[in-house]
């Protein structure tokens, strides 16, 4: 299978490398910005440089893939509309369009868990706690807490469309992603670490400890986001579907049961197993 994914060197796409780039099955072709120089960790891949925005440059990338992986955008949640514009409204619609016109069968799109950010901002910091009860599905009703988070809807509304609309692409997945790090800090301490390091607060301080329990919540492995989009490329039963980007963490607040059913996604990671950041 041949794969495109874009925006591959983020935190997400360099977990796609890291566990799936070596798969006999897949053959991968990476559009970035900017590459890598060949001395870099993930230098020496075959990387098309060039913008979502820019819609020839990106329809070149498309033609003769079989899936596309679309991770690029703008990924900040205090980001203003004119941030958001350009990488996540045109450059979602250029891909789709691109995926029309190349007949690309499947596309997976890179979500947030921000499209349903709201319920965290009203639930927490008791949402965070194991036993508070509140579980957010792919068919509750979307509450973006940003244009980020709004932005990440509207895409998945335009992936609807196109998928009911058009002949291709035949296949749609959004993956509402929600905590994947970059290895040196893919674990459920890792915020809470990377704030100690730059000064934002102390270790074992009350914003520490509540960074803590919202990664043992939200965590997704790097392993377990690398399966779920092997789950979804490997899948031809889906035409629309929404499925959470999370870890097996006892205390997460989003389902993880649809994806379980419908795509076969089988997290091997749990929060909760932690009670220290690695030495």
């Amino acid at each position: 299978m041949r794969v495109l994914v874009t925006g591959v060197y983020g935190r997400c796409g360099t977990a796609i490398i890291d566990h799936l780039h070596d798969r006999e099955e897949y053959e991968f072709t990476y559009y970035n910005r900017s590459d890598r120089p060949d001395d870099h960790p993930y230098g020496g891949y075959d990387t098309v440089v060039g913008d979502i925005s820019e819609y020839e440059r990106l329809r070149d990338a498309f033609e003769g893939q079989d899936a596309v992986v679309h991770l690029a955008a703008y990924p900040f949640t205090d980001g203003e509309w004119m941030d958001i514009f350009e990488p996540n409204i045109l450059g979602m619609y250029n891909a789709l369009e691109a995926a029309r016109e190349a007949e690309v069968e499947s596309f997976v799109f890179g979500s947030t868990n921000h499209v349903m950010g709201m319920y965290e901002e009203e639930h927490s910091p008791e949402l965070y706690d194991p036993g508070y009860g509140l579980v957010v599905g792919h068919d509750d009703p979307v509450r973006p807490d940003s244009y980020y988070g709004s932005s990440k809807s509207f895409g998945e509304d335009l992936g609807r469309y196109y998928v009911e609309n058009y002949e291709y692409p035949k296949r749609f997945y959004a993956l509402r992603i929600c905590s994947v790090r970059h290895e040196e800090n893919d674990h459920p301490y890792g915020d809470a670490e990377q704030g100690v390091e730059d000064g934002e607060w102390e270790r074992g301080s009350d914003q520490y400890e509540e960074e803590v329990a919202r990664m043992k919540a939200t965590w997704q492995s790097r392993r377990d986001f690398a399966h779920e989009i092997d789950c979804c490329l490997q899948d031809d039963s889906v035409e629309f579907d929404i499925f959470s980007g999370v870890s097996d963490n006892r205390s997460r607040w989003y389902d993880l049961e649809h994806a379980r059913s419908k795509i076969g996604y089988n997290p091997q990671d749990d929060g909760s197993e932690w009670d220290e950041p690695p030495a």
